[in-house]
């Protein structure tokens, strides 16, 4: 794959800039109080690195964006669909059977197995890594919370929101040090 547009890597920094604040945020639900301020810190840094992201991702032509036809926009569509509907599914049943404290690991689950199909979707290689980590969190904070009093929230929302902002960071410092597209220099001539 070659490297993102720097449309798409804001864009991306913005999603998972948002979404890795999100996770700190659910970690701080219950975690020891060492650790309350490093998610308080992690979580504004996140989304800075969102509003960054927005700012590089918004101002690129949209013409050098991953999803810019029909068919690439359904497939996404379908993926994230998929995503939120077993993300809501599972949540449901965890919550009904008494296991809400869980529904934290499903979803980082889901979230994690919904970045394989959008790798290619988004010309994404960072994705398939990504995805495989927030898995892993997952399988983790679920081992964690069967074995230890540590809450299966503290778990995936330091991990997944780790993943994830590092990965937002990644994307975004990469395109500012790489520059302007070569394609948006071609469409904005």
């Amino acid at each position: 794959m070659q490297p993102q547009s720097r449309r798409d890597a804001g864009i991306t920094a913005l999603v998972l800039g948002f979404f890795g604040s999100a996770w700190f945020s659910w970690g701080g639900a219950n975690p020891p109080g060492w650790l309350t301020p490093l998610l308080i810190i992690a979580s504004y840094v996140s989304l800075a690195v969102a509003v960054v992201g927005a700012i590089v991702g918004f101002r690129a032509p949209k013409s050098t964006a991953a999803i810019r036809d029909r068919e690439s926009g359904k497939r996404y569509g379908i993926i994230v669909g998929i995503e939120f509907g077993l993300a809501g599914v599972g949540a449901a049943i965890l919550g009904v059977t008494g296991q809400a404290a869980y529904i934290p690991v499903w979803i980082c689950a889901v979230v994690g197995v919904h970045f394989i199909p959008l790798a290619p979707v988004l010309k994404d290689r960072l994705l398939v890594p990504l995805g495989v980590v927030v898995t892993a969190v997952a399988v983790v904070a679920l081992i964690v919370g069967l074995t230890t009093d540590v809450e299966p929230s503290t778990i995936t929302g330091v991990g997944a929101g780790l993943a994830l902002l590092t990965v937002a960071t990644v994307e975004l410092v990469s395109t500012l040090v790489r520059g302007k597209d070569s394609t948006a220099a071609v469409t904005d001539a």
